[in-house]
Order: structure tokens, then sequence, then C-alpha cells
């Protein structure tokens, strides 16, 4: 399933919109083995104990500390090694919905992945990860298998068009990457997650 946004509203209506607090995920990409056409990626799995996206499978990343640097942050975070933060591709940036209570500033960059590379899970952030295509992981989402929230599933549809590292890579190269901030308005009494340019989005409607 995809999240859903714990909304910001208070007895007397909404309250004003957290500040995002800045934060930077790795892609960590590979070709796929043994001939296959495709794009591998990295995702590790929240530890279901976490009150913030407990059980959500992620790109591995976290906050900044005061003063870093994205890039420095997204390869500390990430633990990955043989990641160089200056060889990074920025492919991403997600501010999470005004009238959501916990929100991030996230840019989300691509690195291939050094011959060898595994990815790490602490066991208490972290409990699980896999390496998986794209398609593989939204088929996977379908299925009811993974647990991703808005800004994921949207990035592995967009990775999801790529057959080879290089092809991903030479195209994140040229993009010009803007914040996307959604917007969440009610239909049916239900939250509805709105994108930039679609229908309803620029009328700013929030749910009460």
């Amino acid at each position: 399933m995809v999240e859903r946004p714990t909304i910001a509203a208070g007895p007397g209506g909404e309250e004003p919109p957290a500040t995002p607090r800045p934060s930077a995920c790795v892609i960590l990409v590979r070709d796929a083995a043994g001939g296959a056409r495709g794009v591998e990626l990295l995702l590790v799995r929240r530890s279901p104990q976490q009150r913030f996206m407990g059980g959500f499978w992620v790109f591995p990343g976290g906050a900044l500390d005061a003063g870093e640097e994205h890039r420095a942050a997204a390869v500390r975070e990430a633990g990955i090694a043989g990641v160089d933060p200056a060889e990074l591709v920025a492919y991403s940036r997600w501010i999470t919905p005004e009238a959501i209570r916990t929100r991030f500033d996230t840019r989300f960059y691509l690195a291939r992945a050094a011959t060898g590379a595994r990815g790490r899970v602490d066991g208490t952030e972290c409990v699980d990860l896999r390496w998986t295509t794209a398609r593989g992981a939204l088929d996977a989402y379908g299925r009811g298998e993974l647990t991703f929230a808005f800004p994921t599933l949207k990035l592995l549809e967009s990775l999801a068009a790529f057959s080879t590292v290089g092809a991903l890579l030479t195209h994140a190269r040229e993009l010009e990457v803007h914040p996307i901030l959604p917007r969440i308005v009610r239909e049916n009494d239900e939250p509805r997650v709105l994108l930039p340019g679609e229908h309803g989005y620029d009328a700013g409607a929030r749910p009460t």
C-alpha cells in the first residue's frame, strides 16, 4: 500500500505547516546480472517499530546533520561502501505536503554500485534489504508484498523506463531537478495526493 498521510489539524482548524527537514537518499543502481536487461536498485525496509514510516520500503538515506551538505549526508546515511559523494547524480527532489505533520525536503541521487557493493541494515532503524528492478518492485507492490510511500512509488515508475544504468545516468545528467510539492485534497472523505500540473492542484485545497 501507499503511505496514508497523518493530517495536521487542530481543534480550531489547520495547524501552520511544519518546516520540512532537509534529507537525502541514494538510489544505488547496477545493471541486472546474468545477461538480463534492466536496472537493479537497492531498497531497504524500515523497522515496523519505527514511528515514522514503520515497515515501509525506501531508498537508503536520512536527515542531514547541522551544516552538512546533501551529497555527503546521502552517502553517510546510506552507509554504502565505495560511493563517492562527488559522483552522485541528482535525480529528484520531493517535499512532504504541507498538510502532513512530519515533513521532509528530500533530494534523491543516483549512484552506480561498485563491483561487489552491498547494502547494510542496522537491525534497528532498517531491518531488511533487497536488490530488485524497478518493475519487479512495482509488481511486488501490486501483489501487496511491499509498502511504499508516494514519492518512492513515483520514482520507481520513472526508473522502470530504463534498461541500462548507462542510459539512466545519461538521462539524469541532463535533468533540471525542481522540487515537487504534492498537495492533499479530500474526495469522498478520503485524502488524495495531487501533483503539480494535475487538475485541482492550483486550487490549493487542503483537508481540515
